[in-house]
């Protein structure tokens, strides 16, 4: 293939990942403000959607180490529009659900889908740099927290206004319409990564699993200030409610700005110092977060702990995906599998142990795990192997 017609392909597959990503996004931002919806038309406690909510986490969970051994044998980019598919009806399913016995099985499947389409989506974006010999990873996921903000923005208008069943098809036909518009010309991997007639299996790499460790501990404290900050704040800092809610918001915050310019530092810096650097900002705003005197200063700190959080778990998955003699998909089926434990798990061990300790000293060690990655930074090194 002629060289410049390669660099068009590979730029048009860069901005269909990105669209990719926004749509996952998307699709999980609209179900955000379906949850009060969920729980009172279908009458349940707390507790019940709590449990509901941890069915969508067990869902992208068993979907993930699958999803891996799909990209290996089918590429990446037939696995991300084969999941497209399903996503893009899913919550549709979860809104048109009129009881328990339906809703469960419904977000279970929505949670395997996202999650499915989560690990094939970074798997392309993997590929995206390889062709394009730079970093996207970062800017990749800035856009699916943009599409998180737009499908939470645009379903809370929407549910009040129409309906939360009318609000569902809207997205349905916001997802399909973007799905036909940008996949047709997302990339996939030049040549098969594993032989056709090979079973599910998980790495053999001792690399990956260490990769693993590093988004887990990346990932916790960014779902432990979505589910605990306000609470925090208003609880142990003194802060009213509305000043409560600024913690992640200010956190999401630099954490969306920061994706999209970490591409550029890391081009520049390399992964192993830009995630060395973010490991210290992460945790030094974590810790003085952990110690903040009045809440409006707790909230500076998680703002700037956003800015180090933001570009760690897109440089592991860089560094899981170019690890050699593994199939991308594998790797980063594993790893994304440990991440988002991070977010979908570890969060209610969390709220436990914050419940009888405070939450001050919970970050403090959420601050020492981010610490732990700091020392851990060379295994980022294979993240660079885009650029080679």
């Amino acid at each position: 293939m002629d060289a410049s017609v390669y660099r068009k392909r590979a730029v048009y597959g860069r901005w269909a990942v990105a669209c990719a990503f926004f749509f996952n996004g998307f699709l999980v931002g609209s179900w955000a403000p379906q949850i009060p919806v969920f729980m009172t038309r279908l009458d349940i406690s707390e507790f019940t959607l709590g449990l509901m909510i941890l069915v969508f986490g067990t869902g992208a969970l068993v979907a993930m180490p699958w999803c891996g051994y799909l990209i290996g044998k089918y590429g990446s980019r037939l696995v991300v529009k084969s999941f497209a598919v399903f996503c893009s009806f899913s919550l549709l399913l979860v809104a048109l659900a009129p009881n328990l016995i339906t809703a469960a099985p419904a977000l279970f499947l929505f949670g395997a889908v996202i999650g499915g389409m989560d690990v094939a989506m970074n798997a392309n974006a993997v590929e995206v740099e390889k062709q394009l010999s730079r970093a996207v990873m970062s800017s990749s996921h800035g856009f699916w927290s943009l599409g998180g903000f737009a499908g939470g923005a645009l379903g809370g208008i929407l549910i009040e206004a129409h309906g939360h069943l009318i609000h569902a098809i809207v997205v349905t036909v916001i997802a399909i319409v973007l799905g036909l518009a940008s996949f047709r010309y997302m990339i996939t991997e030049d040549a098969p990564v594993v032989h056709e007639k090979q079973k599910l299996s998980f790495p053999t790499n001792p690399l990956i699993y260490l990769i693993g460790v590093m988004a887990l501990f990346s990932m916790v404290p960014e779902g432990s200030v979505l589910d605990w900050a306000a609470l925090y704040l208003k609880q142990e800092r003194g802060a009213d409610i509305a000043t409560a809610g600024f913690a992640f918001a200010a956190f999401s915050g630099t954490m969306a700005i920061m994706r999209f310019l970490g591409d550029g530092v890391r081009n520049r810096f390399g992964a192993v110092k830009t995630l060395r650097v973010s490991a210290l900002i992460g945790a030094s705003g974590l810790l003085v977060a952990s110690i903040a005197p009045t809440p409006w200063i707790a909230i500076l700190a998680f703002a700037f702990s956003g800015l180090g959080i933001a570009n760690m778990v897109p440089i592991a998955f860089s560094a899981a995906g170019n690890q050699p003699g593994t199939s991308s998909g594998v790797a980063l089926s594993m790893v994304t599998l440990m991440g988002y434990s991070g977010i979908l798990v570890a969060p209610s061990a969390i709220g436990f142990v914050g419940g009888h300790t405070g939450f001050g000293p919970v970050y403090m060690v959420l601050a020492a795990l981010l610490v732990v990655v700091f020392l851990m930074a060379n295994l980022a090194a294979t993240a660079d192997r885009a650029k080679s």
